[in-house]
């Protein structure tokens, strides 16, 4: 048995089961950012909490995780890419430490992913942009300057 301290549910708001948020563009902040080992244990990853500041969502979370740190290349490829687009979104270009993003709006575009352990959906961060704004410009391969994009030729 456990002692419940004289605990009154009349007295307490019950919580409710919270649906994925439905795929769309949101204005959020960084609330909170951590660096967390990987489950192996060889890597670590970046977690960053997104609070939605605007609209019917308000107050609803919404995480991203960026393996900085991995065996593979391709991932920490993906996860410096996925950090270049916040920090241009934030225009904070070369941050010392996470908290330097925190409580700068931005807009992330939210989908849905189905999960593998259980085939529920839950959100996941397609992309970030500036706020009101268009999204955060994405580096392009290295041409000499004047060269056409392929698929401009």
């Amino acid at each position: 048995m456990a002692n419940l301290n004289n605990f009154d549910a009349s007295q307490v708001d019950p919580s409710v089961a919270l649906d994925p948020l439905p795929a769309g563009k949101y204005v959020a902040v960084i609330s909170e950012s951590e660096l967390k080992p990987t489950k192996t244990g060889v890597g670590k990853y970046l977690q960053l909490t997104f609070q939605i500041i605007d609209g019917e969502y308000k107050g609803r979370l919404v995480w991203a995780r960026l393996n900085l740190e991995n065996k593979s290349e391709m991932t920490v490829k993906i996860a410096r890419g996925e950090l270049s687009a916040i920090c241009r979104a934030l225009g904070v270009m070369q941050p010392k430490d996470s908290v330097e993003l925190h409580n700068v709006p931005l807009e992330i575009n939210v989908g849905l992913k189905k999960r593998d352990d259980n085939g529920e959906f839950t959100n996941v961060i397609k992309g970030y942009g500036k706020k009101g704004g268009s999204p955060a410009p994405r580096p392009t391969a290295s041409a000499g300057p004047g060269s056409t994009p392929p698929w401009k030729r």
